[in-house]
């Protein structure tokens, strides 16, 4: 009896010492007093889907960003970046997000306006001349009531400041007001956000693919395109029309998000470590974007290409009628927005 009794203890302790060794998925977080036991913390694996491809800038400081959560929550925390639409994105990948999917949604704020119609106001036609000033608009009580709506939702935002550039006009001739763009056809993606956006800024729009627009300039189809001054350069359309208008008229951003449900599911720690490591991630983007754009108009007036400032204020009239065009949006929110507007420039 002794000898099984002896046996079975041990079993017992070699079974101890597997289940010690083992920790599988879970990561062990000790506690500030040394003394104290080591707590087991299930890994929480979360994938962080985007648009952007790898070598984009805002793809490289989101690859940052995961490698730094990964490394700081000690194993508890593991972020899977999914780029170039591997994984749904846009409306789709919104809807991953509302149903509560262990997903983190880096896109165009316009897909947050499918569920909160204000997001596309706040980002609309020709409100912003810096990055300050949209990012000083996303810190307003205006904005901030738009993020706790998402949040009733199931959208959880926790960044809107990832830019990546103002959208501007590469034209055969220089446009500083809206009577410059009379008659000119200019190239839109398939949005009625940006078809308005031309009509009301003077010009005539027309929908095609992008890869198709250098042809269109060379055979006279379109007069110009709109876009930033990266995919000025990278696309070489100043091969094609050297003038390009620093019209500003829309801002390329993308909001961070993810479903309140998983967000709550989360230790206070692990909040922090993604809210911190999200936000260096945006100064990164940020200063990286910044930069690029300066080295960008260097080489493009290398290149023969002339830069012109427009009329901000004669253009932001022109685009009033396009915050009438969308009935869901909230009676007077444009005045709103440009009351915002108007602390944040006399704050400056």
């Amino acid at each position: 009896m002794k000898k099984f009794l002896s046996i079975l203890l041990v079993l017992a302790m070699i079974f101890s010492l597997a289940a010690c060794s083992n920790n599988g998925d879970q990561a062990t977080v000790g506690d500030a007093n040394a003394n104290a036991p080591n707590v087991k913390v299930e890994k929480k694996v979360i994938k962080v889907t985007t648009k952007f491809v790898d070598d984009e800038q805002t793809a490289i400081s989101l690859k940052k960003v995961v490698e730094a959560v990964n490394a700081r929550s000690n194993g508890s925390l593991e972020l899977q970046l999914f780029t170039g639409g591997i994984l749904p994105i846009g409306k789709d990948g919104m809807e991953q997000v509302v149903q509560g999917s262990d997903w983190i949604l880096v896109d165009g704020i316009n897909f947050l306006g499918d569920y909160i119609p204000d997001y596309n106001a706040v980002t609309g036609p020709f409100l912003y001349q810096t990055f300050d000033e949209y990012f000083a608009m996303m810190k307003t009580p205006l904005v901030q009531n738009l993020n706790k709506q998402a949040e009733e939702k199931g959208i959880k935002v926790l960044s809107l400041d990832w830019v990546f550039g103002f959208r501007s006009m590469m034209t055969k001739k220089p446009i500083k007001a809206p009577a410059d763009m009379k008659g000119l056809n200019i190239r839109v993606p398939t949005s009625q956000l940006y078809t308005y956006t031309i009509e009301a800024m003077g010009g005539n729009p027309i929908a095609m693919p992008y890869p198709d627009t250098y042809a269109a300039l060379q055979q006279g189809v379109i007069d110009g395109v709109e876009g930033s001054i990266m995919t000025y350069y990278g696309t070489k359309q100043y091969e094609n029309v050297k003038e390009y208008s620093v019209t500003n008229h829309l801002l390329g951003v993308s909001a961070v998000v993810i479903s309140p449900k998983v967000w709550n599911s989360l230790t206070e720690e692990q909040r922090t470590i993604l809210e911190e490591e999200f936000q260096k991630g945006m100064q990164d983007n940020l200063a990286e974007t910044i930069k690029l754009e300066k080295e960008y108009e260097v080489k493009l007036k290398e290149l023969g290409v002339n830069f012109h400032q427009v009329d901000a204020d004669a253009f932001l009239k022109a685009a009033a009628p396009v915050y009438t065009k969308f009935d869901k949006w909230t009676p007077g929110i444009y005045e709103e927005i440009l009351k915002e507007l108007d602390k944040i420039k006399q704050n400056k």
